[in-house]
């Protein structure tokens, strides 16, 4: 659950929203004083203690802090923004497995950069807010990926389904300093807030090799990109992306292509009904133009009415009933969502795991809940189905294992002790839940 919003803070978000909203062409001077407030520092250091994570380059972690006291901690770096000494330390870079294979980089800035650019966000977010496009959906308040993809179910089944399943590459590493600068300007010229957003892209990111030494790559020659991992970088790689959402809307594309635009950060998807080529080539020109690059190996025209795409883990395409096998536009969980998930688990349930099962079995429904909860939508009964006999055959080797069973276990450890006695989570509860959104 994450923590609420104390009310002087919220009033002010309201304010600078319903300013920014009320004037779009104003300009907001003087905000780098409400970073520095204490009540806002104070909530970032928790939102960053909730959030927690791995420490940067410095090697202080928030048990370090608490052991310190946060207040002497903060009243520090509150008096570095005041005096304007602060400056931002390398960001630790690490490598992340991809869903779909390969490795990508994971920036891991300090406790210290964590909580300033929490406390700008917290400032920024209601600006910027008030001028993002409705199409828009990633890191967003009261927005969620999976608003997206209910969006995109929903035009399908009103027949737009000539789509462009559209793919960038490497979108937060090449978003361009200068042009992001420009429309960061546009409503914030408050020159120390500007200076410390400048800071933050052009960081040092500091890799290691596999002997341990040190590197250090980047800083001021560094002329694109937004840290992965900042927490400051999603909002600014959607300001970015707005300039295309905005310049489709005001170029009339909606209506040119008979299409609707769905975003979330860098993923989008044109759903038209019969001009997707077309959508798809101005895309392609538009993007040039702001520095950008479509990947043209993932990125396709689809007909929704007799293939499916995926689109925020989801697929969205033709599915079949069960009874009587009608033919409607479905949306559930891709294959491929579902292998990660079985991948997940795999990882919980690995033999050499030596945690209480009671740990192991919140830790794996836990997970499970957190799974079900975003794939709740549409036909989701086989993925279900799928996941539950993983999760009881994985169970069922665990246990087995764990307690010398001879053989597979199937009889000590059958479905309903499972799932019963062990108190493991069943997704698939009963036919009636199983499957949402048929037309």
């Amino acid at each position: 659950m994450s923590l609420a919003t104390p009310d002087k803070i919220s009033s002010l978000q309201r304010k600078l929203y319903g300013k920014a909203k009320a004037e779009p062409a104003y300009r907001f001077y003087r905000l780098y004083d409400k970073i520095l407030r204490p009540d806002i520092l104070e909530h970032a250091y928790a939102l960053a203690r909730e959030n927690d994570g791995a420490s940067g380059v410095d090697g202080m972690t928030f048990e370090t802090i608490e052991a310190m006291g946060p207040e002497g901690w903060l009243a520090a770096l509150r008096e570095d923004l005041a005096s304007k000494t602060y400056r931002p330390t390398p960001v630790r870079r690490v490598m992340i497995p991809k869903p779909g294979g390969g490795e990508r980089p994971l920036g891991i800035p300090t406790i210290r950069d964590r909580v300033v650019q929490t406390a700008a966000k917290l400032v920024l977010e209601p600006i910027f807010e008030a001028d993002l496009e409705d199409c828009a959906y990633g890191y967003r308040p009261k927005r969620s990926a999976l608003d997206a993809v209910k969006t995109t179910h929903r035009l399908i089944r009103r027949g737009y389904v000539d789509v462009v399943d559209a793919d960038l590459s490497k979108y937060f590493d090449t978003i361009p300093h200068r042009e992001l600068m420009q429309s960061v300007a546009r409503r914030i010229c408050d020159p120390h807030v500007l200076h410390l957003i400048k800071l933050w892209l052009r960081v040092p990111v500091e890799e290691r090799d596999g002997k341990g030494r040190r590197s250090l790559r980047g800083g001021k020659t560094n002329r694109q990109g937004t840290p992965q991992g900042g927490v400051i970088s999603p909002l600014l790689a959607n300001l970015y992306m707005n300039r295309f959402l905005k310049h489709w809307r005001m170029r009339g594309c909606g209506a040119e292509f008979r299409a609707h635009l769905v975003n979330y950060a860098d993923d989008f998807v044109i759903l038209s009904r019969g001009c997707a080529a077309e959508a798809l080539a101005w895309t392609r020109a538009a993007m040039t133009k702001l520095g950008l690059t479509l990947n043209e190996a993932k990125t396709s025209l689809k007909d929704a009415r007799t293939e499916g795409f995926d689109f925020l883990g989801y697929t969205l395409g033709p599915k079949y009933a069960p009874k009587g096998g009608q033919k409607y536009p479905g949306a559930g969980p891709s294959k491929k969502s579902v292998q990660r998930i079985k991948d997940k688990i795999g990882d919980l349930l690995k033999p050499g795991e030596k945690g209480s099962w009671p740990k192991v079995r919140d830790r794996l429904n836990r997970r499970l809940a957190g799974w079900s909860a975003y794939f709740s939508y549409g036909t989701r009964a086989p993925a279900y189905r799928a996941v539950d006999r993983y999760v009881t055959e994985r169970v069922r080797r665990f246990l087995a294992k764990r307690h010398k069973e001879p053989g597979r276990g199937t009889r000590p450890f059958s479905w309903s002790e499972i799932h019963g006695k062990f108190g493991v989570a069943q997704l698939l509860q009963t036919p009636e839940t199983a499957v949402v959104g048929l037309p």
